[in-house]
């Protein structure tokens, strides 16, 4: 686990603040495709790249959409592998894994160096990756998703609104609520260094997740019948709750199948065509139980539980 600081990496964990809260670093490239011709990135079929890593939450979240959308063939992809070690992430032979046939780097970080050879900061999933001009156009999620959602249409091969423009406002505030108690809630009980902060921590998420399922008792999505960006961004950590947060970041007040709805909520998206072929449950398993040596010092990883993503769920009686 590390860093780069003025283009060197160095060996560093995660910060925290001085009551033991896990504190995620902010993203710093931002740019954005436009396709209204207001950047200096337009949508453009084979010009854009991503680097992703299968296990990371974040980064399955451009997945999927590039999936959705249909745009495979408008934007490549580099898939690291799913051990992060002293290097961090690492383009190298592992199945589902890929080599780098952009910058054809070792490391993630040598991509980020090419980019900004002084670059001080985490070195992070995804990478949306500009061929053209040879620099990094984005490593923000959220940003990347909505770019995805709406300004490669033209390249699209799907006609797919994942971010209606009536529905915007709603999209952003169930994604923001999210955020804290649910997506960056299981790092900070994974990740927390005193027993207050993790406490806090796993009892904001349990309270978030309490009143999902309420709210998913009652309609099929998060916003009622439509399949929106925010849909994507709650998938993909609750296809890792189970497997992984559970027992490896001890969120384990309760499991996801003890929860009716968000269990059928998981399966319900999971089953939806083309989701499931982003989702790898060996990489997951395989980077959270190798790569944190503090939490798990044997780097055994576990076999169970068994999770069956394909009974059925029901859910279309809510539409």
């Amino acid at each position: 686990m590390g860093k780069l600081v003025q283009g060197r990496w160095v060996d560093e964990w995660y910060g925290k603040d001085p009551k033991g809260h896990f504190v995620r670093d902010e993203t710093q490239f931002r740019d954005r495709i436009r396709a209204d011709g207001s950047s200096k990135y337009p949508p453009e079929a084979g010009r854009y790249h991503l680097y992703v890593s299968l296990a990371c939450p974040w980064a399955h979240r451009t997945l999927i959409a590039r999936q959705l959308k249909g745009l495979q063939d408008a934007i490549t992809v580099s898939v690291v592998h799913p051990h992060m070690g002293e290097q961090g992430w690492e383009l190298r032979d592992y199945p589902g894994a890929t080599a780098d046939g952009v910058n054809h780097a070792r490391y993630l970080h040598e991509v980020y160096t090419r980019a900004v050879p002084e670059y001080t900061g985490r070195v992070t999933v995804p990478v949306l990756w500009d061929k053209r001009e040879a620099r990094i156009v984005c490593n923000d999620s959220r940003l990347i998703l909505r770019m995805l959602s709406r300004e490669l249409e033209s390249v699209a091969r799907r006609e797919l609104d994942l971010c209606p423009h009536d529905l915007e406002p709603d999209i952003d505030r169930a994604i923001d609520e999210m955020y804290g108690p649910v997506n960056n809630g299981v790092y900070r009980a994974g990740f927390a260094s005193t027993q207050e902060a993790y406490e806090e921590a796993v009892s904001e998420l349990f309270r978030a997740l309490d009143e999902l399922e309420r709210r998913l008792s009652t309609q099929r999505y998060l916003l009622g019948a439509r399949f929106t960006e925010a849909d994507i961004c709650l998938f993909t950590t609750l296809l890792r709750f189970d497997v992984v947060y559970h027992y490896h970041f001890k969120c384990n007040l309760r499991r996801l199948a003890d929860y009716p709805a968000l269990s059928g909520y998981l399966r319900d998206v999971f089953q939806m065509p083309g989701v499931s072929e982003t989702c790898n449950l060996d990489h997951i398993k395989h980077h959270y139980f190798t790569s944190h040596p503090n939490l798990n010092p044997s780097r055994i990883i576990p076999l169970g539980p068994n999770v069956d993503l394909t009974s059925p769920h029901g859910r279309e009686l809510l539409s």
